[in-house]
């Protein structure tokens, strides 16, 4: 089956000595590394790859492997490049607003709800569901297990601390995704950064955990991976679909990004559409 590729207006569209080059240095580093990165899409891998040759005027791709296995310090920097750290706080406001509307009176059943965000990066979302569980009355009998294969974003996400100059737009979210509160009782400010209420941060479990090699590791409710497969070829995004399926409860639910679906994998037909235009799915079988 054709490789589906991502449409960025920056694609890089590698040459066949170059592909060949890329194939040896993603295996070079998931030999060293345990970092497997050989079946996400070359169009995305490729143009991270161009970007680091750039900066450390490195002239051919073999040139970077030869890097990779012999300085650490570049390994671990390539590592940074491949991982995707692109998130904010409510991003895409109408799926949390369609969560809050729908999901949560289905989740307020249960006696203690776990959630899964599945590569959370730095954790703007994963606050974000911390907020609008607090204000649904559901927080304190959630545990939010954050998790990405990157360390040091979940490092950056443990401490809660985002940069000020995005509170405006991240207040605009809030509000879109059905909050009312005054957004700015969450934090505190000084003159660079806003610093979530620590209150927020007692039922999340953030650890480190690969979608592409690690296994299940609990029952969920609610599995939230956004925009995070639309980075993966196809089998892979299968081998994926097949782990959150195995790691969700019977009528829990599955969120995934506005370019996203189940439709095309093996497990589509152990799902129904909750809501399929926020791409909000739940586990019927």
């Amino acid at each position: 089956m054709e490789e589906r590729k991502l449409q960025h207006s920056d694609d890089i569209i590698l040459d066949p000595l170059e592909e060949m080059e890329t194939e040896l240095l993603l295996e070079g580093i998931f030999r060293v590394s345990g970092f497997d990165f050989r079946e996400y899409m070359r169009s995305s891998i490729g143009r991270r790859i161009k970007n680091r040759m750039k900066l450390e005027q490195i002239p051919t791709i073999t040139r970077m492997l030869e890097k990779a296995l012999h300085e650490p310090e570049f390994l671990n920097q390539l590592l940074n490049d491949f991982s995707i750290n692109v998130t904010e706080m409510f991003r895409d406001p109408s799926f949390f607003k369609t969560f809050r509307e729908k999901a949560v009176s289905v989740l307020s059943k249960h006696q203690n709800i776990r959630i899964w965000h599945a590569g959370c990066s730095t954790g703007e979302e994963v606050f974000s569901m911390a907020i609008l569980l607090k204000e649904e009355g559901l927080y304190d009998r959630t545990t939010i297990y954050a998790t990405d294969m990157n360390e040091k974003v979940l490092d950056q996400a443990k401490l809660g601390i985002f940069p000020l100059s995005k509170m405006q737009a991240y207040t605009k979210n809030y509000f879109l995704a059905g909050g009312e509160k005054a957004f700015s009782e969450y934090y505190t400010t000084d003159e660079k950064f806003a610093y979530f209420q620590p209150e927020l941060l007692k039922n999340i479990i953030f650890a480190q955990h690969n979608l592409v090699t690690d296994q299940s590791f609990n029952e969920f409710h609610v599995i939230i991976c956004r925009n995070v497969l639309i980075y993966f070829t196809l089998p892979l995004q299968d081998q994926v679909h097949e782990l959150f399926h195995t790691s969700l409860a019977k009528g829990g639910f599955l969120g995934l990004g506005s370019k996203e679906a189940l439709k095309f994998t093996s497990v589509a037909y152990n799902y129904q559409e909750f809501d399929p235009e926020e791409k909000l799915y739940r586990k019927i079988k």
